[in-house]
């Protein structure tokens, strides 16, 4: 399978990027150094600090080419109304398979906030555009990042999820069968609206009782004694 490659993945600036992208995603941030991204990309490390400044200059560099790819995709998915072929879903996975490593790392380091907050405000346009027969308990924006949240932790939880699917998610079969478990999953609420009122209502007393103003009101122990 072939993807559209930007002019600049040509260049050395490019090079550079993709050397710091797998050095920082091997190795950690902290731990990967300018002389062996600039070893692994051909180049010498002053020329590495002459496009980028710094290491963490470098690694903003890095946040910003996967914040452009992410919006590559998600424009063509927009674009794409008959669904007819979505070859472009395995297209931009495929895309994003070498960067994984490095965003799960990133991630996990409190790191790629540019990345991670590009993903929310995506996901909150996506999110926009549901036709919504209940109205939401919380905000859109908190729904957007949890559900940014959740689909980020699929790819950074790589081993644990193809172990979980019997075949290597990033395979062909494997992004077949977790496409389709996405689309279950979204499709179907795995609670009924009914049940979820129960329990936010139950979750909201509680949250209540937790307050200084709830302690106040709650019955005491001999209180509730004296009532049964």
């Amino acid at each position: 399978m072939t993807t559209e490659r930007d002019p600049e993945d040509l260049t050395a600036r490019a090079r550079i990027r993709d050397a710091a992208l797998f050095h920082f995603g091997e190795h950690g941030f902290e731990r990967a150094t300018i002389r062996g991204i600039a070893e692994t990309a051909g180049v010498s490390p002053g020329l590495v600090r002459h496009h980028f400044g710094s290491k963490q200059g470098l690694r903003e560099a890095c946040d910003e080419y996967l914040v452009a790819l992410v919006h590559r995709f998600n424009d063509r998915v927009r674009a794409d109304t008959s669904h007819t072929d979505m070859s472009y879903i395995q297209q931009s996975r495929a895309a994003l398979r070498p960067y994984q490593r490095y965003m799960a790392r990133a991630l996990s380091e409190g790191a790629a906030a540019s990345l991670f907050d590009e993903v929310v405000n995506l996901t909150e346009e996506w999110l926009a555009d549901l036709k919504r027969p209940d109205p939401p308990v919380v905000p859109l924006r908190v729904r957007a990042t949890i559900a940014t949240a959740m689909a980020m932790a699929v790819p950074i939880l790589y081993e644990h999820v193809s172990r979980g699917l019997g075949v290597d998610m990033f395979s062909p079969e494997g992004d077949l069968l977790l496409s389709r478990a996405l689309l279950d999953i979204y499709s179907h609420p795995l609670i009924s609206p009914e049940e979820a009122a129960v329990l936010l209502d139950a979750l909201d007393r509680t949250a209540h009782r937790a307050t200084p103003a709830g302690r106040e009101a709650a019955p005491g122990p001999d209180e509730e004694l004296h009532d049964e």
